[in-house]
């Protein structure tokens, strides 16, 4: 048996890192914006999210080095509506149940569009799976600390607007590659104002509150973009989108640690099954579906 040249094996553990950083990243993000709630609303806190969110990677991509063309422009709008809609209907749904649960809820929308686009028997047993999952989530069993019907039903919507996300963003981004993202963030941006202004008002430009936007947008937009390209431009896709489904694990670990959030038995046994779900999907599928940064 030849060894791995050493280059590649020192090379190894870097993409893992980046990609694992990625993710911590993003719940961290997730439990600041949080905390943002009581003030200034899941709105307010959509809004200020996305506008810094934009502002940091218009600055890293420069996206008008590569201006859409007329056929990409309809397929870039609507990926920047369906960004828009995923981002405050996740947050909304936060508002109201664990980051842990909701982010496993979420994730019901990649999964559908992973399974939908494989033909082999074995996707329907990941189907089950995950159905079982978001079943043990569901306010429908009985639990010491039920969970919010609403939230539950806003977290599966993020899902369904995160599965539009992956074909939108496929088509955007056949043409502008990783810019498609600054776009996008840009015209969600743009579109959620409104919201946050009719919710916040003048509270979204209070300095302690902008403090906080900043991390929230570095931690859950600027850091977890540059640290998934590093990955994947290292790490077979396979990997890359079976590790991605430890988010709904950290989501739950980082709800517990920083926001004192408490999950039943059920609540974690549900989680445990979407996360077993999505890596077997993710081993048996075409490339990694793209997160919404």
């Amino acid at each position: 048996m030849t060894s791995m040249p050493v280059a590649s094996r020192e090379a190894a553990p870097l993409p893992i890192a980046a990609l694992m950083g990625a993710m911590v990243s993003i719940q961290i993000g997730a439990t600041f914006a949080k905390t943002l709630f009581p003030v200034i609303g899941a709105q307010g806190t959509t809004t200020l999210r996305l506008v810094i969110g934009a502002l940091m990677l218009i600055a890293v991509l420069r996206p008008w080095q590569t201006r859409p063309s007329r056929a990409t422009l309809p397929w870039l709008v609507a990926y920047g509506v369906t960004l828009c809609a995923l981002n405050l209907l996740f947050y909304a749904a936060l508002a109201r149940i664990p980051l842990g649960v909701a982010v496993a809820l979420e994730f019901s929308g990649p999964l559908l569009v992973a399974t939908l686009t494989s033909r082999r028997a074995s996707d329907f047993a990941w189907i089950a799976l995950a159905v079982a999952g978001i079943v043990l989530l569901s306010p429908f069993i009985r639990s010491l600390q039920p969970l919010d019907p609403i939230g539950v039903m806003l977290a599966l919507a993020a899902g369904g607007f995160w599965a539009l996300y992956i074909v939108l963003a496929q088509k955007a981004g056949a043409e502008l590659g990783t810019r498609t993202t600054a776009y996008g963030m840009a015209i969600a941006a743009m579109l959620v104002l409104p919201f946050g202004v009719a919710e916040a008002g003048s509270a979204l430009l209070a300095p302690s509150i902008l403090v906080s936007a900043l991390l929230v947008g570095l931690f859950s937009s600027a850091l977890p973009f540059f640290l998934e390209m590093v990955a994947l431009t290292r790490m077979p896709a396979r990997i890359y989108g079976t590790l991605t489904c430890l988010e709904p694990g950290l989501g739950a670990l980082a709800g517990f640690l920083f926001l004192r959030e408490n999950l039943t038995m059920p609540q974690l046994a549900g989680i445990a099954a979407v996360i077993v779900a999505a890596a077997g999907t993710a081993l048996t599928s075409k490339p990694p579906v793209p997160s919404p940064e």
